[in-house]
């Protein structure tokens, strides 16, 4: 369901409900909440049941600043970035989920996330499995080895790192709206990753040809480990995605 085709699940039943707006960098992270989405790069986003739009921005700040920007003039009155992130703690195992209380950017940008809407997703998706806090880095550059992300979580603390967060985050600031971020672990501490999934992944949408062709003999075994890892994380998304309570309240401003 594209931008021009609003759902009237967005109704009475929902006014003490801010609308909701998600940006995912890829079209799989997205289909956690819609299983049978076809992503179309012609549509600026998806209509969700409960009336939240969903777009999907493919991968990097500048992307997702403008997937994030679409959304508020649709328009949205709450901004989540929801998807997969990197663990930079060793303790984080593929699966694990995390609802940050900060974003942070490489670049020195800090982001509070909203305290009461954080604290009632945590709540309901603790009945599955609980949610880890702390700190969440955007990236602009991939960390793509266990130095860089060990380098990364000795000089920021953050649990995880994903490369979308920040930019949503600085758009929900801009305009006073609530923001979180819900993410899961797919590549640990201690994985390597192959830089062809990034490359291949552009766009919000995963070519396999782009990402055999980058390939080289030593990745294969990075990638068939990924590849697990993966199947742990998806489980993940669409656990959470089904947890419910995902808009924030009316009364949830900005940070609170």
């Amino acid at each position: 369901m594209g931008a021009g085709r609003l759902s009237n699940a967005y109704s009475s039943r929902n006014r003490s409900l801010r609308r909701l707006g998600v940006v995912a960098a890829l079209a799989a992270e997205a289909r956690a909440f819609c299983p049978s989405m076809i992503h179309d790069q012609r549509e600026v986003f998806s209509v969700l049941e409960d009336g939240s739009l969903l777009a999907v921005s493919g991968i990097g700040f500048a992307a997702a600043a403008v997937a994030a920007r679409a959304l508020v003039a649709a328009p949205v009155s709450a901004l989540m970035t929801f998807g997969l992130a990197g663990g930079l703690d060793p303790a984080l195992e593929s699966g694990a989920v995390v609802l940050p209380a900060q974003v942070i950017s490489t670049s020195g940008a800090r982001f509070d996330t909203c305290r009461s809407w954080r604290a009632r997703l945590a709540a309901e998706i603790g009945s599955s499995q609980a949610a880890v806090d702390g700190t969440l880095l955007s990236s602009a550059l991939l960390l793509d080895s266990p130095a860089k992300k060990e380098a990364m979580f000795q000089e920021t603390g953050a649990v995880a790192v994903d490369m979308e967060s920040a930019a949503v985050a600085a758009v929900a600031a801009a305009h006073q709206l609530p923001f979180v971020a819900l993410r899961v672990i797919v590549d640990t501490a201690s994985d390597a990753l192959p830089r062809s999934v990034i490359a291949a992944s552009q766009g919000g949408r995963l070519r396999i040809g782009s990402l055999l062709a980058g390939l080289s003999p030593g990745q294969i075994k990075a990638l068939l480990g990924l590849a697990l890892r993966y199947r742990a994380a998806k489980g993940s998304l669409r656990a959470v995605a089904a947890a419910g309570a995902k808009a924030p309240l009316d009364s949830d401003s900005y940070l609170s």
